[in-house]
């Protein structure tokens, strides 16, 4: 079964820099690198890279790869391949929760973006696995945490493979209240 973790208050806030948040997928996505190749593929330098990458480091999210690099170079890796969040741990402020699902909405937009530009160049057999559906049902908290739940646990129990032909499949669930449907002015 695949790691993950669950930040604490101040990993959740480190998490809400949009380049931290986006170093951290490509760790997980296309495995170790240095701070000078992440800057390159992130078009920063790589002071801000190193910098980026001590705060990742000090909340836990990624480690040194010390079987990597040699003298200066130094390799790290995604310590884990999912981050969880719960948003109920004591000290954490909307405000907080925000600023962390702001980042990660922007992330998911600019994912789905990508992933639809190239969609028209993709192989026959991969354009037409994927979906970019959307439902709206009338449940109870209770009802859509169970949902949630379920489809969560499809994901998760679906194991990578190594067949010809296997490639990263992206699934991000979003499930949420329809904004106005509880008369929420936000």
């Amino acid at each position: 079964m695949p790691s993950s973790i669950t930040p604490d208050i101040a990993g959740l806030r480190a998490l809400s820099h949009p380049v931290r948040l986006r170093m951290l997928g490509l760790l997980r996505s296309e495995g170790p690198a240095t701070a000078t190749s992440l800057a390159r593929r992130l078009d920063l330098n790589t002071g801000a890279t190193s910098y980026h990458l001590r705060q990742l480091a000090q909340h836990g999210f990624i480690e040194e790869d010390t079987e990597r690099g040699s003298g200066r170079d130094r390799w790290w890796r995604a310590a884990h391949d999912s981050t969880r969040t719960d948003f109920r741990e004591k000290g954490s402020t909307d405000e907080d929760v925000e600023a962390y699902l702001s980042t990660v909405a922007l992330m998911y937009g600019n994912k789905l973006r990508a992933a639809v530009a190239e969609m028209r160049f993709l192989p026959e057999e991969w354009r037409t696995v994927g979906t970019l559906s959307d439902w709206e049902i009338t449940l109870t908290p209770a009802r859509a945490r169970a949902l949630v739940q379920a489809l969560a646990q499809v994901v998760e129990e679906t194991e990578d493979t190594d067949e010809e032909g296997a490639a990263q499949f992206v699934v991000n669930l979003n499930a949420f209240p329809r904004p106005g449907a509880l008369g929420t002015d936000g």
